[in-house]
């Protein structure tokens, strides 16, 4: 991809290497975005299955046909995709996790590569925003069938818009463009008119997808996350409004535990990793946000369910409440990112951000720099190299990381 050249290995070589843990660090990053590089930042997606040109006409468009199409590639323990006509293609959500960890890298180096490397992803996402919608919004660059709905390429997710979108205030954050700061407001009004909502009691379900009322809980709380940052920025009282309807769905739907399901409908009912953390740190973003700490009980109990729950010692992390396998990539990268956004208020937490940092570069990061999709045992592991779900999570994820050991680099 024209305008990502710059070397890596240059801008991480330079910081300080006294410590292991960091010098581990350093290695990994530049591994991987030597490996993002070289494949011109393209790579597959885990339910890319229905872009195989050889199996999908062979669906007939049944949908019980596509599920077993794209979870057949995804499942397998092999990568199916180059036999199946699936080709690499480039993420929006990938694009903007990439801009999350270019901007922490060069707030922690100063190194002007990673900023034009960040800027250059930002500007990506808003060439390639879903057209058609009230405001800046984004999907997959693949058809999706999923239990409930099918949905078509291009037409965007709350999920990838609201973490999208977050990118943006990164980017405004840091950069301090206007511009930046528009797109997140635009991504705000896009949720606020072009999405159902469900009302339960004192809370609102955002829907997930435009096309129906689809409700998750995760979903849910990303979107409410962007509006209540977006809050901060500009004091619009109808984002802090629906932000804090939204968390109050969700915090009245958490279990004794202090775990949520995926989603309340019954086919819904399974608890997981990094879908946790996800309503987690959109329950921080709130009350950072806002100042409303109306919910820091269910965010205090949900947290410390999490913990105790998805971790083993050694620093694997497992991917549901009550069984660890399948390991995989998405549940170490946003384990890391959560640990390390929560360690101004969890002691422990860094270090349980660099025992799952460790353990992953040492049993899913391949030597020529990418990460595994999921491992199964010891001896099995997929392989395949994901985009958005593996390279681009890490390399926000270890991103943070380094930029947190740094001795400025504390998440507020």
């Amino acid at each position: 991809m024209a305008g990502m050249t710059a070397s890596a290995g240059e801008s991480i070589a330079v910081l300080d290497r006294d410590s292991g843990v960091t010098q581990e660090l350093c290695e990994s990053i530049e591994r991987l975005s030597g490996w993002l590089e070289k494949n011109e930042y393209r790579g597959y997606d885990t339910f890319d299955g229905l872009s195989s040109k050889v199996l999908r006409p062979l669906t007939f468009e049944n949908p019980f046909l596509r599920i077993l199409l794209q979870q057949g590639v995804r499942r397998f323990p092999f990568n199916l995709r180059p036999l199946l006509g699936v080709a690499k293609g480039h993420s929006t959500k990938g694009m903007g996790y990439l801009a999350r960890g270019f901007i922490r890298l060069h707030q922690a180096t100063g190194d002007q590569a990673w900023a034009d490397k960040a800027e250059f992803a930002l500007r990506w996402l808003i060439e390639n925003r879903s057209k058609g919608y009230s405001g800046a919004c984004w999907g997959n660059h693949f058809d999706y069938q999923s239990r409930v709905f099918f949905l078509p390429k291009g037409v965007p997710t709350i999920v990838w818009t609201s973490l999208i979108g977050h990118a943006f205030l990164d980017g405004y954050d840091h950069f301090k463009k206007e511009e930046y700061l528009q797109i997140a407001i635009s991504a705000c009004e896009h949720i606020l008119h072009d999405l159902s909502r469900s009302s339960e009691g004192n809370g609102t379900c955002i829907s997930y997808i435009p096309l129906q009322n689809s409700q998750v809980h995760n979903a849910n709380v990303l979107g409410g996350s962007l509006l209540a940052r977006t809050y901060f920025y500009t004091r619009n009282e109808s984002y802090r409004a629906l932000a804090q309807q939204a968390m109050q769905y969700t915090a009245q739907h958490q279990r004794p535990n202090g775990s949520w399901y995926y989603g309340e409908d019954a086919s819904l009912h399974w608890v997981d990793n990094f879908h946790t953390a996800y309503v987690l740190d959109s329950f921080k973003y709130y009350a950072d946000s806002t100042g409303d700490h109306r919910f820091d009980e269910q965010l205090k109990s949900g947290y410390e369910y999490w913990k105790r729950t998805f971790f083993l010692p050694e620093g694997l992390p497992r991917y549901y409440d009550k069984k660890t396998l399948p390991i995989d990539i998405q549940c170490s990268s946003q384990a890391i990112d959560t640990l390390v956004f929560f360690s101004s208020r969890d002691p422990e937490s860094l270090s349980l951000a660099i025992k799952v940092a460790q353990w992953t570069i040492a049993n899913m990061q391949d030597r020529s720099g990418y990460f595994y999709y999921r491992r199964y045992s010891a001896h099995l592991a997929n392989k395949t190299p994901t985009l958005h779900w593996g390279q681009a999570t890490m390399m926000c994820a270890l991103s943070g990381l380094y930029k947190a050991m740094q001795p400025t680099g504390a998440q507020s």
